[in-house]
């Protein structure tokens, strides 16, 4: 195919600088995108836009000028301002621009907020993400999406820019959303399994780097296990992704089997934990420092630079 007969490269646009959007947009520009981006905070929309690339004073102005929007916000309620707040992107966008929402949400609201965007021509991508924030800069997330053929024709090479594979689970929105509701089951309970393990190994005076070792490389290891223990290893409980996006994301998971009366004792219990975490002040820690809820352990100090 020619270069004139391509396709045109899709403008894309990033809402959201968080851990995982400022990574989506970073491996966007490393693909050979002018991305836009915008973020509550101003200073960090326009310190991306120093290395390539336009920070925007509102969502609406970024979505004015772009044929694919990527939303990575926490929540529902973030989405809706996005959209339908003041200077909001759902009246600027233009027909057939793809909306790509990103967060983890009632797939329900998925479904509707699909249907509210149609009404306006607007297409739309229910694109959950997961990988932590090193694989959203490397363009190597894994995105659990549902969505019309129209929306994948505009924003396939968008998608293909920010991951390593795109599932395609069906032609609705909210498919993308159930999947992410049972991976966040699974995470959040295998972190707070993996918290208990190593509070109760502490406790019983085993070193920390020692039953970590151990664990590690037996079969009752796990990836958040190797992952998040490491943080506790460390002493370090910067937020990657804090107790408080447990608290939300299992309360989802909770939420949605409620309708259908189905148990989800481990999920419940793993939320009752986070939940504790957060009353005790750790909301805004890594989600690691769920640890922290267990007495009379010592947890190992911060290493020193």
């Amino acid at each position: 195919m020619s270069d004139q007969n391509k396709p045109a490269r899709p403008r894309v646009g990033v809402v959201g600088l968080g851990a995982m959007g400022l990574g989506m947009a970073r491996s966007l520009r490393t693909a050979g995108y002018d991305v836009g981006v915008h973020d509550l905070r101003p200073d960090m929309a326009a310190a991306f836009a120093r290395d390539g690339g336009t920070a925007f004073d509102s969502c609406g102005e970024l979505a004015a000028s772009v044929d694919v929007l990527v939303s990575v916000v926490v929540n529902a309620k973030q989405v809706e301002s996005v959209l339908f707040g003041a200077d909001g992107a759902a009246d600027r966008l233009r027909p057939g621009a793809v909306f790509v929402m990103c967060s983890t949400v009632d797939p329900g609201w998925s479904a509707a907020c699909e249907g509210r965007l149609a009404e306006k021509g607007v297409l739309y991508l229910d694109a959950p993400i997961s990988g932590g924030a090193a694989r959203a800069a490397a363009g190597e997330l894994t995105m659990m999406t549902s969505g019309s053929a129209e929306a994948y024709s505009v924003a396939d090479p968008v998608l293909e820019a920010m991951s390593s594979t795109v599932y395609r689970l069906g032609d609705r929105a909210g498919l993308g959303s159930k999947v992410k509701i049972v991976n966040q089951l699974l995470a959040g309970v295998h972190i707070a399994a993996a918290a208990e393990a190593m509070a109760l190994g502490i406790r019983a005076g085993v070193p920390a780097e020692a039953l970590y070792e151990v664990i590690t490389h037996s079969a009752g290891n796990s990836w958040m296990f190797e992952n998040r223990m490491a943080h506790v290893l460390a002493g370090d409980y910067t937020p990657l992704s804090a107790v408080d996006i447990f608290v939300k994301d299992l309360g989802l998971v909770l939420d949605s089997a409620r309708p259908e009366r189905f148990p989800l004792p481990l999920a419940a219990t793993a939320h009752q934990m986070f939940l504790q975490a957060s009353a005790s002040g750790l909301g805004a820690e890594d989600d690691s420092a769920v640890i922290k809820i267990f007495p009379g352990i010592e947890l190992p100090e911060p290493v020193e630079a």
